[in-house]
């Protein structure tokens, strides 16, 4: 099928409307949905208006960002209150067959080793790491790349994780 001015135009046209692909196929005659949106593409025509579902959906998806907001202060608060607390319980290693959902999943050292085993302290509710390893795992947007480094560890933190 070749797409010829009359069709082009015919394209343009329909699609600036709000016409579904498969419309415009049909109207035009003799080609595919697949060849409306490929030449729409390659015409770089602007994406399609909103449709009925889309913005009849606008005032669920405002009360989802709400809900996320909400959140989102809550576990930063929850992580605040992490950083705050400086009592970690000791260490209790694990192996993986002693593992429940209550124990700490932080893998120590190489899987391959002889020495390795998970941290095994009390893991916090709906989380699988104890306070400490929280710390390690749920870091704030933009501040991973800081703290990964070691030497921006808190003293206490390290103090602690030496004596475990």
């Amino acid at each position: 099928m070749s797409w010829n001015e009359e069709k082009v135009a015919k394209l343009r046209e329909l699609w600036g409307k709000g016409n579904t692909a498969s419309q415009i196929a049909e109207i035009i005659g003799g080609i595919s949905r697949n060849a409306v949106i490929g030449k729409a593409h390659r015409m770089n025509l602007s994406a399609k208006i909103k449709t009925r579902t889309a913005t009849s959906n606008q005032k669920f998806e405002n009360s989802l960002d709400e809900k996320n907001t909400k959140f989102k202060k809550v576990r930063r608060n929850k992580f605040k209150s992490l950083i705050i607390d400086k009592d970690f319980e000791p260490e209790n290693p694990k192996h993986l067959e002693e593992l429940d959902e209550n124990s700490c999943k932080w893998p120590i050292g190489h899987p391959n080793e002889k020495s390795f085993y998970f941290c095994g302290r009390s893991s916090l509710k709906d989380f699988s790491y104890c306070k400490l390893h929280l710390l390690y795992a749920y870091q704030p947007k933009g501040k991973k790349e800081e703290v990964s480094e070691k030497e921006n560890v808190p003293e206490f933190i390290e103090k602690k994780i030496q004596s475990a």
